[in-house]
């Protein structure tokens, strides 16, 4: 009798959180048709010449994309600030996402990620005499950094594909290839912020995290995919991964060696490519997986020593951007001497693309080029595999 009381009840919960399910797929799907109505009505408005947009009299180049989460943002700003170097005097313009502070804003290596956003301050740390700025307001910034850093010849735009009041010199668009954006869906019942048809206004298109086994076929169809109009190029990037970095100095510390134990910790838009990488230099015994730019609390810290001592020889092995969250972190010795971070760098696939440098200077110095918008038709089959 218990049994079968048992068995109707397991039912009925089942029915009801299929129901819930069901009920929470139609809201989301309701969520998405009125977003990508209001992303086409702000497009329009600015096709209309009702919304303006505005351009500078210095290059500005944009790194963005039309999708939420890790695309690979960061390792890309960092190889243009190298690359770029030699030819300009580069500043930085990024929203500072996650930060506790408003309006514009100056990253100093004293700053903490609170105030000025994880990003823009491993930014600050690795590029130390480039000038780093958070700002919401992305025209107000481009002023205040040509008003107060005349030095300054050329900024690069973080994450500012979809803030169409800046017309950019140079739209740079990437996208994770880990996860293509022809099977995706606009928020929030997919992870696309903006509509698949503004992919004409790249000039530049880089395919990030490509694995070693991506052949010749895979990159043409990531061309056939991406491209709309003849100027446009694609790319083709993979993560180098160094040794991990300990996260906090000691004179003496014990020898990591590859293969032993390891615990992740991270919060980044997509982990999994970082977990894969580190799984196969380390033997993982335990994760804490948190979502983009979070703020790690005492209680994690707790959870975290809980696990090390279940493993007192392992690693605690986390990204850059999490390393910044955790700078001047007071936590006990044990936990502090286990904590590494690991460092990467971006890296074109090897093949007939090679030849990104030349291009983007190309484009930067070349005269304005009317960007060609989709024919309907265009649109209908770009958009035609990402229903919503």
């Amino acid at each position: 009798m218990n049994t079968k009381i048992s068995r109707t009840f397991d039912k009925i919960v089942t029915l009801c959180v299929s129901i819930l399910i069901d009920k929470m797929k139609v809201i989301a799907t309701i969520l998405s048709w009125i977003y990508r109505a209001v992303i086409v009505l702000r497009h329009k408005l600015y096709d209309w010449g009702v919304k303006k947009s505005r351009s500078f009299d210095i290059p500005v180049v944009c790194i963005g994309n039309i999708t939420v989460g890790g695309t690979g943002k960061t390792p890309t700003a960092e190889y243009l600030l190298a690359l770029l170097k030699p030819h300009y005097n580069v500043a930085i313009l990024s929203r500072g996402y996650g930060r506790r502070t408003k309006g514009y804003r100056e990253v100093q290596i004293t700053d903490n990620y609170s105030d000025v956003g994880d990003e823009p301050l491993l930014l600050k740390l690795k590029f130390k005499q480039n000038v780093i700025v958070v700002c919401e307001d992305r025209v107000e910034g481009i002023e205040r950094i040509r008003k107060e850093h005349p030095e300054v010849t050329l900024i690069v735009m973080d994450d500012g594909f979809q803030h169409r009041r800046v017309k950019a010199k140079v739209n740079i668009v990437l996208v994770d290839s880990t996860r293509p954006i022809d099977s995706d869906k606009m928020l929030p019942l997919g992870r696309l912020r903006d509509l698949p048809s503004r992919l004409s206004a790249a000039h530049i298109f880089i395919v990030t995290k490509c694995s070693d086994t991506m052949t010749p076929i895979d990159k043409r169809l990531w061309h056939n995919k991406l491209r709309s109009i003849a100027y446009q190029k694609v790319y083709f990037t993979r993560i180098k991964s160094a040794m991990i970095e300990p996260l906090f100095h000691f004179e003496e510390r014990e020898k990591v060696n590859y293969g032993q134990h390891a615990i992740l910790m991270t919060g980044i838009g997509n982990p999994r490519p970082f977990i894969q990488d580190v799984e196969t230099r380390f033997n993982v015994v335990d994760k804490l997986i948190f979502r983009d730019h979070y703020d790690f609390t005492a209680d994690d810290m707790r959870k975290l020593y809980a696990k090390l001592r279940n493993y007192p020889r392992a690693v605690v092995i986390m990204t850059e951007k999490d390393a910044v969250r955790l700078r001047g972190a007071r936590l006990p010795e044990q936990l502090m001497r286990a904590m590494y971070y690991q460092p990467i760098s971006m890296s074109f696939v090897e093949g007939p693309d090679q030849d990104f440098a030349g291009r983007l200077l190309e484009e930067i110095r070349h005269k304005d080029r009317p960007i060609k918008p989709d024919t309907e038709d265009d649109k209908v089959s770009k958009e035609s595999n990402l229903s919503i």
